[in-house]
């Protein structure tokens, strides 16, 4: 009986090693894809100057103003934070004719600096500071505003009662953090705020605002009109990123509005070309 049992471990442990050598040969998909990549910081940030530009509006009393203190001096600490990437190429959410070059150039001889826009308090300082030379324009609009002028009728009965404002009881509840979000900002210490909106649990949860409300709108007039408006428009953003990056040895820094930044992470993580950069990860 035990020359059975002992026989029997003997063969088991064969056909474990045999398994193990047969796995060992099985390629990684990542493997047949370059270990060098462009490297990706996607630094997601609320509007610093509160255009009203958004379905969710800032209430005035959770509003904070990045050029007076405790939060002029907090902006410094996060500029010298996201320094730590040295990025060589710094991509914005505006389009060209926001002149974002022309406008760096005009901030290097002092203007500007009353500006309480992120993309003057982080994009255009950093460049300055890190003596960049460029900015580069990447927003888009996703093809929903070109279907429209083609076929206004159409579209409008499309986005009939769309608007990102429903209230059902997931929204209600998104409605509720984003307010949650906007308390934080004003009491929390801006790096450790960005520290937890660009993080990977809070652009998961994000994602998810998209997937409720006005998303179930008809049988796929919703799904539709996300497809074709939001997603795509992010889509047509990595595309951009796509257009300026010269090679591997780039480090872009991404600054947009945290709504993008569950997609841009989801594109990035699953591109063979970007590595996508931990925001809390600097050193």
């Amino acid at each position: 009986m035990l020359r059975n049992s002992l026989f029997s471990i003997i063969l088991l442990a064969v056909a474990i090693g045999a398994n193990a050598q047969q796995q060992s040969k099985i390629k990684s998909s990542s493997s047949f894809f370059p270990d060098k990549k462009a490297q990706v910081l996607v630094v997601g940030s609320f509007h610093m100057d509160y255009p009203g530009l958004d379905a969710h509006k800032t209430a005035d009393q959770d509003k904070v103003d990045v050029l007076k203190e405790p939060k002029k001096s907090e902006v410094t600490e996060l500029v010298n934070y996201i320094k730590k990437f040295k990025p060589t190429k710094i991509a914005i959410e505006a389009w060209p004719q926001w002149n974002a070059t022309e406008k760096l150039r005009k901030y290097n001889q002092g203007e500007y600096r009353d500006k309480r826009d992120e993309r003057f308090q982080i994009a255009i300082r950093l460049a300055s500071e890190l003596k960049l030379d460029t900015l580069y324009s990447i927003d888009a609009d996703g093809t929903l505003e070109e279907l429209t002028k083609m076929d206004t009728t159409y579209f409008k009965n499309l986005l009939e009662d769309f608007d990102y404002q429903s209230n059902d009881s997931m929204t209600v509840k998104y409605h509720k953090l984003y307010d949650y979000k906007d308390k934080l900002a004003a009491k929390t210490n801006l790096l450790q705020y960005f520290k937890y909106i660009n993080s990977k649990e809070s652009h998961r949860v994000d994602y998810g605002a998209y997937l409720v409300g006005d998303f179930k709108l008809g049988e796929y007039r919703g799904a539709d009109i996300i497809a074709l408006d939001w997603y795509d428009r992010n889509l047509r953003i990595f595309r951009n990123l796509q257009r300026i990056t010269s090679g591997p040895n780039d480090r872009i820094l991404m600054l947009f509005g945290n709504g993008h930044a569950a997609i841009l992470r989801q594109l990035l993580e699953s591109s063979p070309e970007y590595h996508f950069v931990e925001f809390d990860s600097l050193k």
